[in-house]
Formats: C-alpha cells, structure tokens, sequence
C-alpha cells in the first residue's frame, strides 16, 4: 500500500515536470495544446498547471502559461532535490537488503 502511494505520487510529479517542459519549451501555451503536445488529458494537464503556479514554477496569462521568471534557479532546485531523494532511494534500498539478510533463516 505504502509503495502504491509513493508510485502514484512519482507519476504525478513526472507528469508535472513533463507539463513544466511543455510550458518552458512552447510558451505562452494553453491547455488544449499542452494535451495534445505530451498527450496527457486535458483535465490532468489542468491540475498540473494548477500546482505548477501554486508552486511559483509557472505564471498564467491570458495567452496562456509561461514559465516564472526564475524559472533556471527552480529547475536548478529541483535537479538538487532529486540528486538528494535518488541517495536517499540508495540507502533506503541498501538498508532494506541488511533487514532482509537478518530476516532471512539460517541453515
């Protein structure tokens, strides 16, 4: 269960950084063309936008999205952050292979 939550949410903020490309390489772009430029549907490109501007990675116009003004020093932010989060994946996982080894019985 843990795992089918911590999955969804890896697919929502790919999806999200796939939508924040989408801005940053075809701004000022609207929902509609967003949809058929990633092929996401349109009521998730949507709610990407809407978490992307509360995140203060994009700014809506009347022409559409476009990317913030610091937009690089985000984008910089981020690709620490996951820098950070994939460590903390490989000692996780190596932690787990020490829990398993004890778990497993001895012969």
């Amino acid at each position: 269960m843990m795992m089918d939550r911590l999955t969804e949410q890896v697919a929502k903020e790919a999806r999200d950084l796939q939508i924040l490309q989408a801005v940053v390489d075809h701004h000022p772009i609207g929902i509609v063309r967003i949809s058929k430029e990633t092929g996401v549907p349109e009521h998730k490109v949507r709610y990407s936008l809407r978490m992307l501007e509360n995140d203060g990675f994009i700014d809506p116009t009347q022409q559409g999205a476009v990317p913030a003004e610091d937009i690089d020093e985000r984008v910089d932010d981020i690709n620490a952050g996951l820098d950070e989060l994939a460590e903390r994946v490989d000692s996780l996982s190596s932690a787990a292979d020490v829990v398993e080894a004890a778990a497993e019985p001895e012969a």
